[in-house]
């Protein structure tokens, strides 16, 4: 069977002068395509960024980016037949890097530009680039790890209503009002929106309309959106609302692997790539499955490594630092975690921003152990032990090891990723 490629891009042109990638959610963004219900299609995707960051040894490209035009996604999609109430089934059948860009990234961003969950600790920006070796990855700038990737888009959803767009806004700024800031959320701007095909074709004021009413990419809302959920991988099947004729459903933002919680911001493998997709509609199934948000089946195809594994850290709601206690806080406690991963880690060469890459970036398992034991939240990081080339367990981890003497510690002479400051 051959299968059609419904939209197609171009790695070697600017996103924004192509007309079938957005950067902005808005349902009067004209259709890029049309697919039936059953058909197999595939759709290219540029990376999140539309091309901003490099293969090379710097990270001034992340320290610089623009994230006013991010993310860029391809669509929208006419799925036929699908009308608002309904509910929209995507199964993804296949995600893979283009031949002739089969590399990707990782960064952190500088505090003063994204910054990201530990930037307190980690304020410069950093980069990693990836190699894919078939199912692997592999990093220059982080030695001694290779690991299969949970390949996966970030990010897909079907266009918000006039309503419910007006709705996300109406929230959001308030948001920022009660908080008397304008960092808690990223609120409609011109700057850097790409409204797709309109501005290309010459209809200025529907392009002028989207770029200045058009809801920024950066979170997930009802519709799905921004999730990061890296099990929405091979094989899964997602369930979510339609709100327009049509669906008007768009995707992007591939991640070759990427850790739970994606902690950098720029923190999974950033890749450019082909995703194959199959549709379904469910006649009223927002009321029939009582579907407020997406919801979803991982696929068969997940990396396999060895039981037992898994180094799991924890943490608590308690600033190890300052000593400063929260209330059931499970994002000071999640953040505790990872800086106790990035301790562990450093004993063998790595830098704290090597780990902090690494622990987006690779197939980490994250979770709220607990939110019940007053006053502390517990949440808990798995680190696949056998995505490294050398020995990082700790003494006694085997059965055999011995438990007397001096710990012994094997330590990587490693090439340091790109940091950029201001």
């Amino acid at each position: 069977m051959t299968i059609r490629t419904a939209i197609k891009v171009d790695i070697n042109k600017p996103a924004f002068e192509q007309p079938h990638i957005h950067n902005r959610w808005h349902p009067e963004i004209p259709f890029a395509a049309k697919v039936a219900p059953g058909e197999v299609v595939n759709v290219e995707c540029v990376d999140w960024t539309g091309g901003q960051i490099g293969n090379n040894d710097s990270a001034d490209d992340i320290r610089d980016v623009d994230l006013n035009r991010v993310h860029y996604l391809s669509g929208p999609l006419e799925i036929e037949g699908a009308k608002p109430g309904d509910a929209l089934l995507v199964e993804i059948l296949e995600i893979q890097p283009f031949k002739e860009q089969n590399w990707g990234f990782t960064g952190v961003f500088h505090s003063k530009n994204g910054g990201g969950f530990l930037a307190d600790k980690m304020p410069k920006a950093a980069k990693a680039i990836w190699d894919f070796e078939g199912i692997y990855a592999k990093s220059r700038h982080i030695p001694g790890v290779r690991f299969p990737g949970i390949i996966h888009p970030g990010l897909m959803g079907c266009a918000p209503s006039k309503e419910l767009l007006a709705k996300w806004t109406e929230r959001e700024s308030g948001l920022c009002h009660s908080h008397g800031s304008m960092d808690v959320a990223k609120l409609p701007t011109a700057d850097g929106a790409h409204p797709g095909a309109p501005a290309l074709e010459g209809d200025d004021e529907l392009a002028k309309r989207i770029r200045e009413e058009g809801a920024r990419t950066v979170p997930p809302r009802e519709h799905g959106g921004n999730v990061d959920i890296k099990n929405l991988s091979r094989g899964s099947r997602t369930w979510m609302p339609v709100y327009l004729d049509g669906a008007k459903f768009s995707i992007g933002d591939l991640h070759f692997s990427q850790g739970d919680g994606e902690i950098s911001f720029c923190g999974a493998i950033e890749m450019s790539g082909i995703i194959t997709l199959k549709f379904g509609i469910i006649p009223g199934g927002v009321e029939a499955l009582s579907l407020r948000q997406p919801m979803y089946l991982p696929g068969p195809v997940q990396p396999q490594f060895s039981p037992g594994r898994m180094l799991t850290f924890q943490g608590i709601s308690v600033d190890a630092d300052t000593g400063e206690q929260k209330f059931l806080d499970v994002h000071l406690a999640y953040k505790q975690t990872c800086l106790n991963a990035v301790k562990y880690l450093q004993r063998y060469g790595y830098s704290d921003y090597q780990i902090y890459l690494l622990l987006s970036a690779a197939p980490v398992e994250g979770h709220i152990a607990a939110i019940v034991d007053i006053p502390n939240a517990c949440t808990t990081l798995g680190l696949p032990l056998d995505m490294f080339e050398f020995d990082v367990a700790p003494v006694g981890a085997n059965m055999n090891d011995s438990l007397s003497g001096e710990v012994k510690v094997t330590k990587m002479i490693t090439q340091d990723c790109p940091i950029s400051d201001f």
